[in-house]
C-alpha cells in the first residue's frame, strides 16, 4: 500500500472512531429504503421543475456515494444503489447540525441513507433535496481515481468487487450473464426439460478429454476428480427414465489458461430422447437466436467489431467439405493418412496426432486450417469416430459419427451428437481411450464398469448437447477475454513484497 493511500485509510479510520464517540455506530443494521434511483427516475424523469414543486411525497433511497462536489454549505452527492443512480443536493439550513455534521464525515465510496422530495436544478437534472441523511458504512479503503492500464487489468480480476464498483460496464456484463443463464433455463423449461444436480466429486474421470483435478477423500482413503463433464451421469438419468434433462453446471480441467479457457467454467449439458443430432441443430438455433434476442433485444449483434448473427438457419458443413472449401485443403489429402500426415506436418511441428489414425489428423488439420475462419455461427458435421469416443456411429459411414460442434467468431460454442447406446460399442470405444491413456494421453478417458452396466439396461435413442455459457456470454457482451465474463477468475497467487 502507498504512503498516499495509507494516509487516506487512517483519516478514514479516524472518522469512524469519530462516529462512534458521538454514539453512532459506522456500520448499522437497521436501514431500509422506499425506492431505489431506478423507480424515481422511471416514475418522474418525464416531470419538468413546476410539476415535481407540486409533488409533496418524499423519498428515501440508500447505496454507494460515488461522488462529491462540495461548495461551502452546500454539496452535490452522486448516489448509486443496485439499480442506478440519483444526484442527492445537501444544503445545511435543510439540516440539524448533527446531520451535517455526518454528511462532512462522508466520502466517496462510503454508503448513506437520505430522504426527502424531489425537484430539478438549473441544469435540468432530477435531484433529491435532502431533509435528513443516514451513516450507513464506513468505507475504510478509498475508491481508485483512475482504474485502467496493461497492470491494473490483473487487478481488477483479483479485485472484482471494486472493478465492479468503479467501472460500471463490468457490472451490466454479469447482470447479461444472469439473464443469458435464465434465458436459457426459462427455453429448455419450456421445452418440457427437467434441470437436475449431478455429482461434482467422481470416482472416475469421464464424459470429455481432458486432464482432470485430483482430490482426496480423507474418510474413504479413495482419491476423486473433480467433474470434468456431466456426461456420463445425466446419460444414467435418461437411462432412469428422465428423457428430457438438463444441468447448468461447473466444470474443472486442469489444462492451460487463456483468453478462452479457464480451469473452472460453466457449461450447460443437455439430452433429449427419441431425439437425433439433427434435432438439436435445429433446437440449437431456435434457443441462442430467441435467447439473443430476448436478452439483447435482437438476434444480431457486434463482437469485437464483426456484425454477427443468431437467425436460423446457420451455416452447415461436413467436416471434409470444410476442410476443403474453407481451408483450401486438397480432396485427395483427406482419403491417405500418410498424405494427411505429410500436409499437417507442413502446417507446423507441433502435431499432437503423429502417431493416432486419419480421423484424428484431418481434426487437428481442421483446427489449424478452418476453425478461425467460422465468424458466422456455422455447424460442423461428421467428424471421425476415432476423436468421438461417445458419439453414435453413422449408419451410412462407421468411419464418422453423428455428431456436430457448433464454432462463432472462430471458436468452439457448443458439441453435440446422437448418443452412443450400444454397450458392446461403448465398452470398445473405452478400451481404446484407455490405450491411449497408457501411452500418455493424459486427456483420455478411463473404463467406466457402471456405465456399461448402465447401458445395458437400456438406454433409449438419445441426443446430447453441451454449450459453453462463459463463451457464449462473451460474445453477447462482446468480451474479449474468458476473464472478463467469470466473476473470479483463477489466477497466479500473487507474490508478497
Amino acid at each position: 500500500m502507498s504512503e498516499d493511500i495509507n494516509q487516506y485509510v487512517t483519516l478514514r479510520r479516524e472518522k469512524a472512531a469519530k462516529l462512534r464517540e458521538m454514539g453512532l455506530n459506522p456500520f448499522p443494521n437497521d436501514i431500509s429504503a422506499t425506492h431505489t434511483a431506478a423507480q424515481i427516475h422511471a416514475k418522474f424523469d418525464d416531470k419538468d421543475a413546476a410539476a415535481l414543486e407540486k409533488i409533496d411525497d418524499t423519498f428515501s433511497l440508500a447505496g454507494r456515494i460515488m461522488a462529491i462536489r462540495a461548495f461551502g454549505k452546500a454539496a452535490f452527492l452522486k448516489l448509486r444503489d443496485r439499480a442506478g443512480d440519483l444526484q442527492i443536493f445537501v444544503q445545511k439550513q435543510a439540516l440539524d447540525d448533527r446531520q451535517f455534521e455526518l454528511y462532512k464525515m462522508m466520502d466517496v465510496g462510503d454508503f448513506a441513507w437520505f430522504h426527502g422530495k424531489l425537484f430539478r436544478t438549473k441544469t435540468g437534472e432530477l435531484t433529491l433535496a435532502a431533509d435528513g441523511l443516514k451513516f450507513v458504512t464506513k468505507a475504510v479503503q478509498p475508491l481508485p481515481e483512475k482504474w485502467h492500464g496493461l497492470t491494473d487489468v490483473e487487478a481488477r480480476y483479483r479485485q472484482r468487487y471494486v472493478d465492479m464498483i468503479v467501472n460500471e460496464g463490468v457490472k451490466r456484463t454479469f447482470v447479461i450473464r444472469s439473464q443469458i443463464v435464465q434465458a436459457i433455463r426459462e427455453f429448455l423449461v419450456a421445452k418440457e426439460f427437467l434441470e437436475v444436480e449431478t455429482p461434482m466429486m467422481h470416482p472416475i474421470p469421464g464424459g470429455a478429454a481432458a486432464k482432470p483435478f485430483v482430490t482426496h477423500h480423507n474418510n474413504l482413503d479413495q482419491d476423486l476428480f473433480l467433474r470434468i463433464a456431466p456426461e456420463l451421469y445425466l446419460k444414467r438419468l435418461v437411462v432412469g427414465g428422465m428423457e428430457r434433462v438438463f444441468e447448468i453446471n461447473r466444470n474443472f480441467r486442469n489444462e492451460g489458461i487463456s483468453i478462452q479457457h479457464n480451469p473452472e467454467f460453466t457449461m450447460l449439458e443437455f439430452y433429449q430422447s427419441y431425439a437425433t443430432y439433427e434435432d438439436l441443430i435445429k433446437l440449437t438455433e431456435e434457443m441462442l437466436s430467441e435467447v439473443c434476442s430476448k436478452v439483447m433485444g435482437a438476434d444480431e449483434i457486434s463482437y469485437q467489431g464483426e456484425r454477427i448473427s443468431f437467425k436460423a438457419p446457420f451455416a452447415r458443413y461436413t467436416m471434409k467439405e470444410s476442410l476443403v472449401k474453407i481451408g483450401g485443403v486438397d480432396p485427395g489429402i483427406l482419403e491417405s493418412r500418410d498424405k494427411a500426415l505429410k500436409y499437417a506436418l507442413s502446417l507446423g511441428d507441433n502435431l499432437k496426432s503423429k502417431s493416432e489414425g486419419l480421423g484424428a489428423i484431418l481434426t487437428e488439420i481442421f483446427e489449424l486450417t478452418v476453425e478461425k475462419k467460422l465468424t458466422q455461427p456455422t455447424f460442423i458435421t461428421q467428424y471421425p469416430t476415432e476423436v468421438s469416443p461417445l458419439s453414435r456411429k453413422n449408419d451410412a459411414d462407421p468411419e464418422v459419427v453423428d455428431r456436430f460442434e457448433l464454432f462463432v467468431y472462430g471458436r468452439e460454442i457448443a458439441n453435440a451428437f446422437s448418443e452412443l447406446n450400444d454397450p458392446e460399442d461403448q465398452a470398445a470405444r473405452f478400451k481404446a481411450q484407455v490405450a491411449a491413456l497408457g501411452r500418455g494421453d493424459e486427456e483420455a478417458m478411463h473404463f467406466d464398469d457402471d456405465y456399461i452396466c448402465a447401458l445395458e439396461y437400456g438406454m433409449p435413442p438419445t441426443a446430447g448437447e453441451g454449450i459453453g455459457i462463459d463463451r457464449l456470454v462473451m460474445l453477447l457482451t462482446d468480451s474479449p477475454s474468458i476473464r472478463d465474463v467469470i466473476l473470479f477468475p483463477l489466477l497466479r497467487t500473487k507474490q508478497q513484497d
